[in-house]
């Protein structure tokens, strides 16, 4: 039972990751529905760093990198030219799935390398994914700067009005979010599962996504939901070590999935906008040119 709430810990630290940079990136008013796209990236070019030259930092370091230069170019579609920020996003998913599918091919199989050490049985990721969301919710709601980041997201307008770089703040927040989703990734195929395929990701990024609305945008909240979203992945992986019995395996595998469609068919009634809505970023997803 112990080693399934390690594992269940681990997946949530990869959504917790994912999420929590995805949420400062909406925070500011910018949408990634890309992030299944960077963390497929992220995996693959660390995996495959990693491998070559043997060392974690280098994989690691190359995940986060290639995380930043596509939030990059998600910010120049999004942000400079005003392109449609869902659009935009969809193609980093589709170029993630295809580029990492062809790039990768000659890796697939494990890294075989020795495994990172663990911190009283948990992965040292479980202790970042903490503190990232503990030190994300401090920024955001108790500095001038997390006011003006949701300054950019609210108001865009009023907050270029009172001084603030509106076009540098968003940059700023896609690049981090990003990275953050890259960063994931790179967790995901160097810690919780060394072993390269195609397409191996398996819909986590949009687990993320879908959690950064299911948390109101919300760090501790999200932190919570992807503790919830890691018991159903490892349930619907080991459903004999929780509720032996209760239906196949390849029934708990859509769990999680299922669960994230109807989170999102929630967030999308007139119900959940009248009673929950002003929790959202007014300005999510609206691009913005200085007058």
């Amino acid at each position: 039972m112990w080693q399934f709430i390690v594992r269940s810990l681990e997946a949530a630290t990869i959504f917790t990751l994912a999420g929590q940079g995805e949420l400062v990136d909406q925070r500011a008013g910018v949408l990634n529905v890309g992030i299944e796209g960077v963390m497929l990236f992220g995996a693959t070019l660390g995996f495959i760093a990693a491998k070559e030259t043997g060392s974690y930092l280098v994989g690691f370091t190359v995940a986060i990198l290639i995380g930043a230069l596509l939030g990059l170019l998600h910010g120049f579609f999004s942000i400079t030219l005003g392109v449609d920020q869902v659009v935009s996003g969809m193609g980093i998913w589709i170029a993630g799935f295809g580029l990492t599918t062809y790039i990768g091919s000659a890796y697939t199989g494990p890294l075989n390398m020795e495994r990172l050490p663990t911190i009283g049985g948990l992965s040292i990721f479980v202790y970042i994914a903490i503190a990232v969301t503990v030190i994300l919710w401090f920024v955001l709601f108790r500095t001038s700067l997390g006011l003006a980041i949701r300054s950019v997201g609210e108001n865009p307008s009023v907050a270029e009005v009172s001084g603030i770089n509106v076009q540098r703040v968003r940059y700023a927040c896609t690049i981090f979010g990003s990275a953050m989703a890259g960063f994931a990734g790179g967790v995901y195929a160097l810690s919780y599962n060394p072993v390269w395929n195609y397409n191996f990701i398996m819909g986590w990024g949009f687990i993320a996504l879908a959690l950064v609305f299911f948390s109101m945008w919300n760090p501790l909240f999200l932190f919570g939901g992807a503790v919830l979203f890691g018991l159903l992945w490892q349930i619907s992986l080991n459903p004999q070590l929780v509720l032996p019995g209760l239906m196949s395996r390849y029934m708990w595998r859509t769990v999680p999935f299922l669960v994230t469609i109807l989170v999102l068919v929630l967030i999308s009634t007139e119900w959940f906008r009248t009673r929950w809505g002003a929790a959202k970023p007014e300005a999510l997803g609206t691009p913005y040119f200085k007058e």
